[in-house]
């Protein structure tokens, strides 16, 4: 069984996988005329405006709170212990590629936030989409099935990578910083530990969209500054060291050997490794974070898809930029050839700022963690909705609740590896959407640069009038999420 699931593993993370990945980054970013530079300073702009105007709408939730919630799900552990982990085992060059998949990520993303509202539906007072969406309003009869898949293969994600994974992270890092300072590590206090994140996490997840939407509103930006503070902080007590972390970067990219002192001697094995970590951290062509995109209130589909652009350049671009330097210039030995993962992110920050940093590093794991467990909490009702019915949230958001409690008391190596394995395979369907509908992408993203004009030469005052959206109920969603 173990032997199995590795091998599609390596198969899904691996290099067929990430070949299918990228290549659709490639050709996204051809379609669209490289929408994620064409289109970034627009992107930067609006956000801008949304992070000083946040005020909530009446109706669904706002712009700013959908990129809240899918930076919520993407920014997590993997910011702080897979930017480490990448370090170690693709040598400091693995940065380089991270940041070249966060490029072509970008245009993935603003693919999928696009596209998800040009066929998302409404559910009551709420807008739902997604992937699942996409296929069953998008492509033919013969494909709907693989909106079941994405939507069963997402809710089985949702309580794997999404909870039990970032669960037993926060666990583990309270409890290292416990034995740091001579506490004890006991059953009881992490049971303690994951009573008290079921309370919180259950809490935002039965108020629904819009209460996980304003819990992340206040979490991620407020989480993600502070630790970016702390990053910038150790940078100026060594900046005397950055100019040669971003030289080791760019020289280890193409060759290892000379900065890790042959330990990594493969230039592909840099290319993979940071290929594999930043796919994994931004989760760009998972389309997941489509689904948290797919509830905001825009006026064309790709004002949304501008906020999929940024959210990959916050989330690789800047917090795991700044997390890598942090590391390289922290002066810290760095055993390559491992995947040292929190232990050398721990150790690159106490050697600068001293033990009492650990603490802070704890509690920002602890919130980047309770925020993606709320993200995917999200993605994963969707899913069950979609195959269930509307009706499904509040149990599911038990379940969710219950999985927190078993998560933080039980061994995950084997859940870590059948979490990543359903992930990775939930980017087949949503790239074949991707890939299939790319010629509406191509249209709504001209549309756009040409000032929003709609087919019929108006423009578009409310989204309604560019997509195929309408009112659906219980009834007419079929259980297999197959279409009519």
């Amino acid at each position: 069984m173990m032997h199995a699931l590795n091998v599609v593993h390596d198969l899904v993370w691996g290099a067929p996988g990430l070949v299918l990945i990228l290549g659709t980054g490639i050709y996204l970013t051809v379609i669209t005329g490289f929408a994620q530079v064409r289109l970034f300073p627009g992107a930067v702009r609006r956000f801008a405006e949304m992070f000083r105007r946040t005020k909530e709408k009446k109706k669904g939730i706002s712009p700013f709170q959908a990129l809240c919630t899918a930076l919520a799900a993407t920014v997590g552990t993997g910011n702080l212990v897979g930017v480490a982990g990448a370090i170690c085992l693709g040598g400091p060059g693995a940065v380089f590629w991270m940041w070249v998949c966060g490029l072509l990520g970008m245009a993935t993303k603003y693919s999928e936030a696009t596209l998800a509202l040009r066929y998302r539906v409404r559910q009551g007072r709420e807008y739902v989409g997604g992937p699942m969406y996409m296929i069953r309003q998008g492509l033919g009869k013969r494909l709907h099935f693989l909106g079941w898949l994405y939507s069963l293969l997402g809710v089985l994600a949702a309580f794997g990578v999404g909870n039990a994974t970032q669960i037993n992270a926060v666990v583990t890092g309270v409890n290292n910083v416990l034995t740091r300072f001579g506490g004890q590590v006991s059953t009881k206090g992490n049971l303690l530990m994951g009573l008290i994140l079921a309370a919180a996490i259950g809490a935002s997840l039965l108020g629904g969209a819009k209460r996980i939407g304003q819990t992340a509103e206040r979490l991620v930006p407020f989480a993600s500054a502070c630790y970016l503070f702390l990053c910038l902080a150790v940078l100026v007590l060594r900046a005397e060291a950055v100019p040669g972390a971003f030289r080791a970067i760019i020289r280890g990219a193409f060759s290892p050997r000379a900065v890790t002192g042959g330990a990594i001697g493969s230039g592909f094995r840099a290319l993979s490794v940071g290929c594999s970590r930043g796919v994994f951290t931004n989760e760009a062509g998972m389309g997941t974070a489509s689904i948290a995109h797919s509830g905001a209130e825009v006026s064309h589909p790709t004002e949304q898809g501008l906020m999929g652009i940024m959210e990959v350049f916050l989330d690789t671009i800047v917090i795991c930029t700044m997390t890598a330097l942090a590391i390289l210039c922290s002066g810290v030995p760095i055993p390559y050839g491992m995947d040292a993962g929190g232990d050398l992110t721990t150790a690159a920050f106490t050697a600068v700022c001293g033990d009492w940093v650990s603490l802070f590093l704890s509690a920002f794991l602890t919130c980047f963690a309770f925020a993606t467990v709320l993200g995917w909490g999200l993605y994963g009702a969707r899913c069950g909705e979609y195959l269930l019915g509307p009706g499904t949230w509040k149990g599911f958001a038990a379940l969710q609740t219950a999985a927190v409690v078993l998560a933080a008391v039980m061994k995950t190596r084997t859940v870590w590896l059948l979490a990543e394995t359903v992930n990775g395979l939930m980017a087949i369907p949503n790239l074949i959407a991707l890939l299939m509908l790319s010629p509406e992408l191509k249209r709504l993203t001209k549309e756009y640069i040409h000032g929003g004009k709609a087919a019929n030469g108006g423009t578009y005052a409310n989204i309604h009038q560019c997509q195929p959206m309408r009112t659906v109920s219980h009834a007419e969603i079929p259980p297999s999420g197959g279409g009519r």
